[in-house]
């Protein structure tokens, strides 16, 4: 590869990327480029299906007499196989600490009737379902009541884990521990591994619009700041609770929502350690840049910024808009993919 790249950049500042898509196109670019993994969730899977290409794949599950939701998970983890696969040799490279491609379990547990203790049980049992016999495989569970309590079961059958949709500190808090606590009953921590995804750009989007009384310059670090300090928080617990494995933050929803924003905004901002997870569209604009990117994850903003925005944000309102969002944004999707399936199945 010749010319400048600003992914590179970014890559030897030392974060890891990772690319938020399993499009098999995009994957094996994205892997030119230096990324050594992938994310998906429902909105990912559900836009891919759409296009027509996997058409066929599709219509060999259906006509091997699945149900629409059989055929429509098996989709999901037939694609999510294709990058396992490119990531594979990084995953054997590391010793298992990268190379990984999430799979987010069933976003409709949260919706059903099921009271708290069979959604636990739920995302146990899927999780342990979608894991076996894939190495590189990262279980996405989501940062909710049901979601937090899995965690300890999921950790002590050796689950390697994403808990996504981590909006506070306190969010953040339950997951570490929980995970923590099921890692102590494993025989053994070399293949121990957890990331945890903390989200930017919403942050930024529910400050504009629930707190109003912020100056312009807090306003635009209210998703940094909490990200970072989240970063600051989990670099010194896994220092005082050695793994061989990093466990490590990932820095997800990354891509700008204002159209005034620099779309490197965000990946600007975390350079320099543990995980971005960046839409290809963001990825494709930053490499377009002609930027180069240095470590900022451990510069904060200015005191006086800091002081603002701990004084005027409500993080528990954050977190409890912000979860009921994100829940519907990844149910939405599933129900539309299980319908276009349907569609396919021709019922």
């Amino acid at each position: 590869m010749t010319g400048h790249s600003p992914l590179r950049t970014l890559i030897k500042s030392g974060t890891k990327l990772w690319l938020d898509s399993i499009d098999p196109d995009l994957v094996k670019e994205s892997f030119a480029l230096g990324a050594t993994g992938a994310t998906s969730n429902p909105i990912i899977v559900s836009d891919l299906l759409k296009t027509g290409r996997f058409d066929d794949q599709l219509k060999s599950f259906l006509a091997k007499g699945l149900s629409v939701e059989e055929a429509t998970w098996a989709m999901t983890d037939w694609l999510v196989t294709q990058a396992e696969t490119v990531f594979l040799p990084i995953y054997e490279q590391t010793k298992g600490n990268d190379g990984y491609v999430s799979f987010e379990v069933d976003p409709l547990i949260e919706e059903g009737t099921l009271s708290l203790a069979e959604q636990v049980e739920r995302y146990v049992e899927l999780g342990k379902k979608w894991s076996k016999g894939h190495p590189n495989r990262m279980i996405k569970v989501p940062a909710t009541p049901a979601g937090l309590k899995a965690l300890t079961p999921l950790a002590s059958h050796g689950v390697p884990l994403n808990v996504t949709l981590i909006f506070s500190k306190r969010q953040y808090h339950e997951a570490r521990e929980n995970v923590w606590a099921g890692a102590k009953q494993l025989k053994s921590l070399d293949k121990f591994k957890s990331v945890y995804s903390i989200f930017v750009s919403r942050l930024d989007v529910y400050a504009e619009a629930h707190v109003k009384d912020l100056s312009p310059e807090a306003q635009a670090q209210v998703g940094i700041l909490n990200a970072k300090e989240v970063w600051f928080e989990n670099s010194e617990f896994w220092r005082s609770h050695k793994t061989p494995l990093s466990q490590e933050m990932i820095f997800a929803s990354t891509g700008t929502k204002k159209p005034l924003d620099k779309p490197w905004r965000y990946v600007a901002a975390f350079a320099g350690s543990d995980i971005e997870t960046n839409p290809p569209q963001t990825n494709k604009l930053t490499e377009a840049s002609g930027e180069s990117f240095t470590r900022q994850i451990d510069k904060l903003p200015a005191p006086e910024l800091v002081k603002e925005i701990h004084a005027k944000v409500d993080w528990h309102k954050l977190e409890v808009v912000l979860m009921e969002e994100a829940l519907k944004k990844f149910a939405d999707p599933q129900k539309a993919l299980l319908k276009f399936v349907a569609e396919k199945a021709g019922k």
